[in-house]
Protein backbone atom coordinates (compact mmCIF):
# COMPACT_ATOMS: atom_id res chain seq x y z
CA UNK A 1 0.00 0.00 0.00
CA UNK A 2 1.26 3.52 -0.86
CA UNK A 3 0.80 7.27 -0.67
CA UNK A 4 0.01 8.55 -4.30
CA UNK A 5 -1.16 12.48 -5.57
CA UNK A 6 0.03 14.26 -2.07
CA UNK A 7 -2.66 13.15 0.24
CA UNK A 8 -4.57 10.44 -2.26
CA UNK A 9 -3.94 7.31 -0.33
CA UNK A 10 -4.68 3.65 -1.37
CA UNK A 11 -6.40 0.59 0.78
CA UNK A 12 -7.34 -2.68 0.64
CA UNK A 13 -11.42 -3.64 0.51
CA UNK A 14 -13.14 -7.07 1.21
CA UNK A 15 -15.88 -7.32 -2.03
CA UNK A 16 -19.03 -8.22 -0.28
CA UNK A 17 -21.07 -8.18 -3.53
CA UNK A 18 -21.01 -7.34 -6.93
CA UNK A 19 -23.15 -6.56 -9.82
CA UNK A 20 -22.99 -7.98 -12.94
CA UNK A 21 -23.69 -4.93 -15.20
CA UNK A 22 -23.56 -4.03 -19.26
CA UNK A 23 -20.93 -1.71 -18.69
CA UNK A 24 -18.39 -4.86 -18.03
CA UNK A 25 -20.19 -6.60 -20.91
CA UNK A 26 -18.96 -3.85 -23.39
CA UNK A 27 -15.61 -4.60 -22.08
CA UNK A 28 -15.44 -8.21 -22.58
CA UNK A 29 -17.60 -7.89 -26.41
CA UNK A 30 -14.87 -5.24 -27.70
CA UNK A 31 -18.15 -2.56 -27.61
CA UNK A 32 -15.17 -0.44 -25.68
CA UNK A 33 -11.81 -1.37 -26.56
CA UNK A 34 -9.50 -1.28 -23.28
CA UNK A 35 -6.04 -2.59 -22.47
CA UNK A 36 -6.52 -6.21 -21.79
CA UNK A 37 -5.76 -8.30 -19.29
CA UNK A 38 -8.48 -6.87 -17.07
CA UNK A 39 -10.18 -7.24 -14.20
CA UNK A 40 -13.57 -6.04 -14.45
CA UNK A 41 -16.25 -5.01 -11.95
CA UNK A 42 -17.13 -1.67 -10.71
CA UNK A 43 -20.71 -1.72 -9.07
CA UNK A 44 -19.68 -3.27 -5.69
CA UNK A 45 -19.63 -2.96 -1.51
CA UNK A 46 -17.64 -4.00 0.88
CA UNK A 47 -15.49 -3.73 4.49
CA UNK A 48 -12.47 -1.65 4.41
CA UNK A 49 -9.49 -4.32 5.69
CA UNK A 50 -6.77 -1.41 6.16
CA UNK A 51 -6.04 1.98 5.36
CA UNK A 52 -3.09 3.34 3.35
CA UNK A 53 -0.94 6.65 4.43
CA UNK A 54 -3.19 9.77 4.44
CA UNK A 55 -6.43 7.86 4.28
CA UNK A 56 -8.83 9.59 7.32
CA UNK A 57 -12.67 9.67 5.29
CA UNK A 58 -12.94 5.41 6.15
CA UNK A 59 -11.47 2.90 8.62
CA UNK A 60 -10.94 -0.83 8.99
CA UNK A 61 -14.16 -2.47 9.32
CA UNK A 62 -16.45 0.31 7.69
CA UNK A 63 -18.73 -0.20 5.06
CA UNK A 64 -18.63 1.00 1.66
CA UNK A 65 -19.65 1.41 -1.54
CA UNK A 66 -17.27 1.80 -4.41
CA UNK A 67 -17.56 4.85 -6.40
CA UNK A 68 -16.17 4.36 -10.16
CA UNK A 69 -15.71 7.47 -11.07
CA UNK A 70 -12.43 9.03 -8.74
CA UNK A 71 -12.40 12.61 -7.96
CA UNK A 72 -9.64 15.07 -7.05
CA UNK A 73 -11.62 17.64 -4.92
CA UNK A 74 -9.28 20.50 -6.38
CA UNK A 75 -10.14 20.44 -10.11
CA UNK A 76 -12.81 23.60 -11.47
CA UNK A 77 -15.62 20.46 -11.62
CA UNK A 78 -14.98 18.94 -8.34
CA UNK A 79 -14.86 22.51 -6.68
CA UNK A 80 -18.73 23.00 -8.53
CA UNK A 81 -20.23 19.42 -7.03
CA UNK A 82 -19.58 18.41 -10.79
CA UNK A 83 -17.42 16.03 -9.72
CA UNK A 84 -18.39 12.80 -12.12
CA UNK A 85 -17.04 15.48 -14.74
CA UNK A 86 -13.67 15.64 -12.55
CA UNK A 87 -10.13 16.64 -14.71
CA UNK A 88 -7.43 16.30 -11.65
CA UNK A 89 -6.86 12.61 -12.32
CA UNK A 90 -6.80 12.66 -16.00
CA UNK A 91 -3.00 11.98 -15.69
CA UNK A 92 -3.01 8.56 -15.56
CA UNK A 93 -5.22 5.87 -17.79
CA UNK A 94 -8.77 4.97 -15.89
CA UNK A 95 -7.06 1.26 -15.29
CA UNK A 96 -4.09 1.77 -13.45
CA UNK A 97 -3.63 3.97 -9.55
CA UNK A 98 -2.81 7.34 -9.61
CA UNK A 99 0.80 6.37 -9.59
CA UNK A 100 1.45 4.55 -12.99
CA UNK A 101 1.14 1.40 -11.35
CA UNK A 102 -0.95 -1.64 -10.82
CA UNK A 103 -2.20 -3.83 -7.85
CA UNK A 104 -2.28 -7.14 -9.83
CA UNK A 105 -0.49 -9.65 -11.42
CA UNK A 106 -0.54 -12.43 -13.76
CA UNK A 107 2.70 -14.67 -14.01
CA UNK A 108 4.77 -12.06 -13.36
CA UNK A 109 3.33 -9.46 -15.76
CA UNK A 110 0.77 -6.19 -14.74
CA UNK A 111 -2.81 -6.88 -14.65
CA UNK A 112 -5.25 -3.62 -15.03
CA UNK A 113 -8.52 -3.10 -12.58
CA UNK A 114 -11.46 -1.38 -14.15
CA UNK A 115 -12.39 2.17 -13.31
CA UNK A 116 -9.14 1.23 -10.84
CA UNK A 117 -11.19 -0.84 -8.77
CA UNK A 118 -11.78 -4.24 -10.49
CA UNK A 119 -14.46 -5.70 -8.24
CA UNK A 120 -14.76 -8.92 -9.77
CA UNK A 121 -12.40 -9.99 -7.08
CA UNK A 122 -12.89 -10.99 -3.05
CA UNK A 123 -9.78 -8.47 -1.81
CA UNK A 124 -9.07 -4.96 -3.84
CA UNK A 125 -6.44 -2.16 -3.51
CA UNK A 126 -7.74 0.89 -4.89
CA UNK A 127 -8.01 4.82 -4.56
CA UNK A 128 -9.71 5.81 -1.05
CA UNK A 129 -11.39 8.79 -2.85
CA UNK A 130 -13.57 5.80 -4.72
CA UNK A 131 -14.89 4.56 -1.68
CA UNK A 132 -17.55 6.30 0.50
CA UNK A 133 -18.82 5.11 3.96
CA UNK A 134 -22.20 4.09 4.27
CA UNK A 135 -24.78 3.00 7.57
CA UNK A 136 -23.84 -0.68 8.32
CA UNK A 137 -27.18 -1.73 8.33
CA UNK A 138 -27.39 -1.32 4.85
CA UNK A 139 -26.98 -5.00 3.25
CA UNK A 140 -24.33 -5.48 0.87
CA UNK A 141 -26.72 -6.53 -2.28
CA UNK A 142 -28.22 -3.35 -1.82
CA UNK A 143 -25.52 -1.30 -1.19
CA UNK A 144 -23.75 -2.95 -4.61
CA UNK A 145 -26.23 -1.81 -6.62
CA UNK A 146 -26.43 1.93 -5.48
CA UNK A 147 -23.13 2.33 -6.59
CA UNK A 148 -24.08 1.86 -10.44
CA UNK A 149 -27.42 1.06 -11.74
CA UNK A 150 -29.47 3.19 -8.32
CA UNK A 151 -27.40 5.92 -8.95
CA UNK A 152 -27.09 6.52 -12.68
CA UNK A 153 -31.04 6.03 -12.81
CA UNK A 154 -32.36 7.69 -10.29
CA UNK A 155 -29.60 10.29 -10.42
CA UNK A 156 -30.52 11.23 -13.89
CA UNK A 157 -34.03 11.82 -13.24
CA UNK A 158 -32.99 13.99 -9.90
CA UNK A 159 -29.80 15.04 -10.19
CA UNK A 160 -29.64 16.16 -14.10
CA UNK A 161 -32.72 16.61 -15.69
CA UNK A 162 -34.79 17.50 -12.58
CA UNK A 163 -38.29 16.24 -13.49
CA UNK A 164 -40.97 18.01 -11.46
CA UNK A 165 -43.83 16.54 -9.99
CA UNK A 166 -46.80 16.27 -12.64
CA UNK A 167 -44.65 16.19 -15.55
CA UNK A 168 -44.29 12.86 -18.10
CA UNK A 169 -41.45 10.88 -18.57
CA UNK A 170 -40.64 8.36 -21.33
CA UNK A 171 -38.05 5.75 -20.67
CA UNK A 172 -36.16 3.98 -23.20
CA UNK A 173 -34.74 0.59 -22.25
CA UNK A 174 -35.78 -1.34 -18.77
CA UNK A 175 -32.66 -3.13 -17.71
CA UNK A 176 -31.36 -2.23 -14.04
CA UNK A 177 -30.43 1.35 -15.22
CA UNK A 178 -33.81 2.13 -17.06
CA UNK A 179 -35.59 0.68 -14.21
CA UNK A 180 -33.74 2.65 -12.11
CA UNK A 181 -34.80 5.60 -14.56
CA UNK A 182 -38.66 4.55 -14.07
CA UNK A 183 -38.28 4.96 -9.60
CA UNK A 184 -36.58 8.03 -10.16
CA UNK A 185 -39.54 9.40 -11.82
CA UNK A 186 -41.60 7.75 -9.33
CA UNK A 187 -39.81 9.50 -6.62
CA UNK A 188 -39.89 12.89 -8.62
CA UNK A 189 -43.81 12.73 -8.81
CA UNK A 190 -44.13 12.19 -12.19
CA UNK A 191 -48.01 12.14 -13.32
CA UNK A 192 -47.10 10.03 -16.92
CA UNK A 193 -44.17 7.16 -16.76
CA UNK A 194 -44.31 5.02 -20.19
CA UNK A 195 -41.57 2.50 -20.55
CA UNK A 196 -40.37 1.19 -23.45
CA UNK A 197 -38.52 -2.12 -24.15
CA UNK A 198 -38.56 -4.92 -26.73
CA UNK A 199 -39.21 -8.01 -24.14
CA UNK A 200 -42.70 -8.04 -22.43
CA UNK A 201 -40.60 -9.50 -19.32
CA UNK A 202 -38.81 -5.94 -18.83
CA UNK A 203 -41.93 -4.26 -19.37
CA UNK A 204 -43.55 -6.01 -16.73
CA UNK A 205 -40.74 -5.36 -14.51
CA UNK A 206 -41.19 -1.72 -15.55
CA UNK A 207 -44.88 -1.76 -13.95
CA UNK A 208 -43.10 -2.74 -10.82
CA UNK A 209 -41.02 -0.25 -10.28
CA UNK A 210 -43.99 2.79 -11.07
CA UNK A 211 -44.82 2.78 -14.69
CA UNK A 212 -48.22 3.71 -15.39
CA UNK A 213 -47.97 2.63 -19.18
CA UNK A 214 -45.98 0.35 -21.41
CA UNK A 215 -44.61 -0.18 -24.64
CA UNK A 216 -43.39 -2.84 -26.83
CA UNK A 217 -41.29 -1.07 -29.01
CA UNK A 218 -41.53 -4.44 -31.79
CA UNK A 219 -45.02 -3.61 -31.98
CA UNK A 220 -45.65 0.16 -33.56
CA UNK A 221 -43.82 3.23 -34.13
CA UNK A 222 -43.13 4.19 -30.68
CA UNK A 223 -43.13 8.19 -31.32
CA UNK A 224 -47.28 7.97 -32.27
CA UNK A 225 -47.67 5.53 -29.64
CA UNK A 226 -45.80 7.84 -26.65
CA UNK A 227 -47.86 11.24 -28.23
CA UNK A 228 -50.84 9.42 -28.42
CA UNK A 229 -50.62 8.75 -24.61
CA UNK A 230 -49.33 12.72 -24.15
CA UNK A 231 -52.59 14.62 -26.34
CA UNK A 232 -50.22 14.36 -28.88
CA UNK A 233 -47.40 16.40 -27.81
CA UNK A 234 -45.05 14.31 -26.56
CA UNK A 235 -43.38 13.66 -22.96
CA UNK A 236 -41.85 16.75 -21.13
CA UNK A 237 -38.39 14.30 -20.77
CA UNK A 238 -37.17 11.04 -22.36
CA UNK A 239 -34.42 8.81 -21.15
CA UNK A 240 -32.46 6.75 -23.68
CA UNK A 241 -31.04 4.04 -20.83
CA UNK A 242 -29.50 1.67 -23.93
CA UNK A 243 -27.14 3.93 -25.43
CA UNK A 244 -27.98 3.59 -29.34
CA UNK A 245 -28.33 5.55 -32.51
CA UNK A 246 -32.76 4.39 -33.13
CA UNK A 247 -32.89 5.04 -28.99
CA UNK A 248 -31.04 8.61 -29.14
CA UNK A 249 -33.32 9.25 -31.87
CA UNK A 250 -36.30 8.23 -30.24
CA UNK A 251 -35.77 9.93 -27.07
CA UNK A 252 -35.62 13.18 -29.10
CA UNK A 253 -38.49 12.55 -31.07
CA UNK A 254 -40.79 11.72 -28.92
CA UNK A 255 -40.26 14.74 -26.63
CA UNK A 256 -42.72 17.47 -26.26
CA UNK A 257 -41.61 21.13 -27.65
CA UNK A 258 -39.69 23.11 -25.31
CA UNK A 259 -38.61 18.99 -23.76
CA UNK A 260 -35.74 17.64 -23.12
CA UNK A 261 -34.20 14.49 -24.54
CA UNK A 262 -31.66 12.74 -22.20
CA UNK A 263 -28.90 9.76 -23.15
CA UNK A 264 -28.08 7.76 -19.98
CA UNK A 265 -26.97 4.71 -21.25
CA UNK A 266 -23.53 4.73 -22.64
CA UNK A 267 -22.93 3.43 -26.47
CA UNK A 268 -20.31 1.88 -28.00
CA UNK A 269 -17.65 4.42 -28.92
CA UNK A 270 -18.33 4.10 -33.37
CA UNK A 271 -21.97 4.87 -32.21
CA UNK A 272 -23.37 8.29 -34.34
CA UNK A 273 -26.56 9.63 -34.29
CA UNK A 274 -28.09 12.13 -37.09
CA UNK A 275 -30.13 14.13 -35.32
CA UNK A 276 -32.07 16.75 -36.81
CA UNK A 277 -31.23 20.68 -35.74
CA UNK A 278 -33.84 22.09 -37.29
CA UNK A 279 -36.14 20.19 -35.17
CA UNK A 280 -34.45 20.89 -31.74
CA UNK A 281 -34.60 24.74 -33.23
CA UNK A 282 -38.34 24.90 -33.98
CA UNK A 283 -39.28 22.89 -31.01
CA UNK A 284 -36.62 24.60 -28.33
CA UNK A 285 -36.00 20.59 -27.56
CA UNK A 286 -32.78 20.22 -25.81
CA UNK A 287 -30.99 16.74 -25.73
CA UNK A 288 -28.39 16.18 -23.06
CA UNK A 289 -25.84 13.19 -22.15
CA UNK A 290 -25.59 12.33 -18.24
CA UNK A 291 -22.70 10.36 -17.08
CA UNK A 292 -22.96 8.06 -13.75
CA UNK A 293 -26.61 10.16 -13.38
CA UNK A 294 -24.44 13.38 -12.76
CA UNK A 295 -24.84 12.52 -9.18
CA UNK A 296 -21.99 13.58 -6.09
CA UNK A 297 -21.11 9.74 -5.00
CA UNK A 298 -20.21 11.38 -1.47
CA UNK A 299 -23.78 13.20 -1.03
CA UNK A 300 -25.70 10.79 -2.98
CA UNK A 301 -25.03 7.43 -2.02
CA UNK A 302 -25.78 7.51 1.67
CA UNK A 303 -29.01 9.51 0.98
CA UNK A 304 -30.15 6.61 -1.60
CA UNK A 305 -29.37 4.06 0.78
CA UNK A 306 -31.48 5.92 3.04
CA UNK A 307 -34.18 6.25 0.80
CA UNK A 308 -33.87 2.36 0.14
CA UNK A 309 -34.18 1.94 3.69
CA UNK A 310 -37.13 3.92 4.43
CA UNK A 311 -38.51 1.54 1.34
CA UNK A 312 -38.95 4.86 -0.91
CA UNK A 313 -36.46 2.64 -3.43
CA UNK A 314 -37.10 -1.35 -4.38
CA UNK A 315 -34.20 -2.75 -4.47
CA UNK A 316 -35.24 -6.08 -3.35
CA UNK A 317 -37.44 -6.57 -6.69
CA UNK A 318 -34.73 -5.39 -8.73
CA UNK A 319 -32.33 -8.32 -7.64
CA UNK A 320 -33.63 -11.17 -9.58
CA UNK A 321 -30.70 -13.19 -9.58
CA UNK A 322 -27.88 -14.16 -7.13
CA UNK A 323 -24.83 -15.61 -7.87
CA UNK A 324 -21.60 -17.30 -7.04
CA UNK A 325 -18.29 -15.87 -8.49
CA UNK A 326 -18.10 -19.41 -10.25
CA UNK A 327 -21.83 -18.72 -11.85
CA UNK A 328 -20.46 -15.65 -13.44
CA UNK A 329 -20.45 -16.63 -16.73
CA UNK A 330 -23.78 -17.73 -16.66
CA UNK A 331 -24.86 -14.11 -15.26
CA UNK A 332 -23.70 -12.74 -18.08
CA UNK A 333 -25.36 -14.84 -20.56
CA UNK A 334 -29.01 -13.96 -18.51
CA UNK A 335 -28.27 -10.27 -18.43
CA UNK A 336 -27.42 -10.52 -22.23
CA UNK A 337 -30.55 -11.92 -23.16
CA UNK A 338 -32.66 -9.85 -20.77
CA UNK A 339 -33.71 -12.41 -18.45
CA UNK A 340 -33.15 -10.41 -15.16
CA UNK A 341 -33.61 -6.96 -13.64
CA UNK A 342 -30.38 -6.87 -11.68
CA UNK A 343 -28.14 -10.10 -10.95
CA UNK A 344 -25.50 -9.87 -8.36
CA UNK A 345 -22.33 -11.97 -7.38
CA UNK A 346 -22.53 -12.18 -3.60
CA UNK A 347 -19.00 -13.45 -1.70
CA UNK A 348 -18.79 -15.54 0.58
Amino acid sequence: VVEVHDDYGQQPLQVKAAGVCMSDWHIMNGDWPMPLPMVLGHEAAGVVVENGPGVTAVKPGDHVIFSFRPHCGRCRYCSSGRTVLCVGHNDTPRWVMHDGTTRVKLNGEPVNQMARIGTFSEFVVCPAEQTIRIREDLPFTHAAIIGCSVATGVGAVIRHARVAAGESVLVIGCGGVGLNVVQGARLAGARTIIACDLLDNKLAYARTFGATHTINAKLGDVVKQVQALTDGLGVDAAFDAIGGEATALQALDAVAPGGRAVLVGIPAFAVRAPISPSNMVWAEKTISGTYYGSVRPDVDFPILADLDMDKKLNLDDLISRIYKFDEINEGFRLLVSGSVARGLIEFD
